[in-house]
């Protein structure tokens, strides 16, 4: 597990009938200070309002997440049997990942309570201890955990890894795949995702995928979105031999990183052909300056190019940042205040994108705006 979410402690706390709020056990001894736990008790032990459900308590340089239960039931003295088995970290530690995990904990102990009494039979709940330090060492070390209670129950907990939101997927969009298409069990995804992976390869943008696969525009944006939260896809512009492209500071990486390399020659090799040399690769993409197309580079590194696939050096340049497109964006210049604004003349919206929203060509666009003279063209 990474440090991110690093546990430094586990707690069972519990309502004494006669002492209080107390912490029974805890792993490592003597973790919790009584100067903390005074501090946040009545967070740990909570009233009826906070009860069963998730809380996160910062104090003294630590963070505490618990969430407290009562059981109530005439058996109990006080008729209510109230306790909490919660974790605690560095006070800087992102804890999403954790909560999960101690939302877990309290249904499973809840439950180990209500069918055999575990918690309020002396006995029995002093297996907690151990069971407590397995789970730390264990989630430490590998971020899942699998706990026997006795012979019927067995407790299965796995840290899931927080992952950021992935961007908005537009219609322009082109996905690709981050590993070899071949590694991925087809089975493992939903209808839709099965439906359009085979069209996904890297040049077709997400309205092309949704035509030639006959799905609906908006059910493909979603199925790659959720591609890209899992690290299965990245994406791309649109290639075309009119695009224009420069080196980004990344490029460094070709000469030093060697797994970079390994990777890059592999990917951009024409099959069929001798492996491509790191010299011809690195020249290509520092030929790649603005004002300079795909096409004019075919034609000026042809000697260079007899072993590397000019489209997969795009692609990989883009999927490794080693290269970024200057993209073109029109602006109208409006002169007559009582005309109607520009829907996408803007500056805000690529020649990709106003292709695929209107149906024309580059070739088109760019004849309409040329013959235009209040529109002009921005490259960024």
């Amino acid at each position: 597990m990474g440090l991110t979410s690093r546990i430094e402690c586990i707690f069972f706390s519990e309502f004494h009938p006669t002492l209080g709020p107390k912490i029974t056990y805890q792993v490592p001894e003597e973790y919790i200070s009584r100067e903390l736990f005074d501090t946040v008790q009545v967070y740990i032990i909570t009233k009826p309002e906070l009860q069963n459900k998730l809380i996160t308590v910062t104090a003294m340089g630590k963070k505490l997440i618990g969430c407290p239960v009562c059981i109530e039931h005439k058996k109990y003295r006080r008729n209510a049997l109230l306790f909490n088995l919660g974790l605690v970290c560095d006070a800087q530690t992102k804890t999403c990942a954790l909560e999960p995990i101690v939302k877990k904990l309290s249904g499973y102990l809840t439950t180990l309570e209500l069918e055999s009494g575990f918690i309020s039979n002396e006995e029995s709940k002093q297996k907690l201890l151990p069971i407590m330090s397995t789970l730390l060492e264990e989630l430490n070390a590998t971020g899942a955990c699998t706990l026997p209670i006795d012979e019927s129950n067995t407790i299965h907990l796995k840290l899931i890894e927080q992952r950021k939101d992935p961007p908005i997927v537009q219609e322009y969009d082109v996905p690709v795949f981050t590993q070899c298409k071949d590694h991925f069990i087809k089975s493992q995804w939903d209808l839709t995702t099965q439906q359009i992976l085979a069209y996904i390869d890297g040049f077709r943008h997400i309205q092309k995928i949704s035509a030639e696969a006959d799905v609906e525009l908006n059910l493909v944006r979603i199925a790659v979105q959720n591609l890209l939260y899992y690290g299965v896809v990245t994406l791309v512009s649109i290639f075309q031999y009119s695009n224009v492209y420069c080196t980004t500071p990344k490029v460094q990486n070709l000469i030093d990183d060697k797994s970079i390399q390994e990777e890059c020659l592999s990917y951009v090799t024409k099959q069929g052909q001798k492996r491509a040399s790191l010299r011809d690769v690195f020249q290509l993409y520092c030929g790649l300056t603005p004002g300079t197309t795909v096409r004019d580079l075919c034609s000026r590194y042809s000697q260079q190019l007899q072993r590397v696939d000019e489209r997969r050096l795009i692609q990989f340049g883009l999927m490794k940042c080693l290269i970024r497109r200057l993209q073109k964006y029109p602006v109208k210049v409006i002169r007559d205040e009582r005309s109607r604004p520009p829907r996408l003349y803007t500056g805000c919206h690529s020649y990709d994108e106003i292709c695929c929203k209107t149906g024309m060509s580059y070739k088109e666009l760019d004849e309409r705006l040329e013959n235009d003279p209040n529109i002009i063209v921005c490259w960024k």
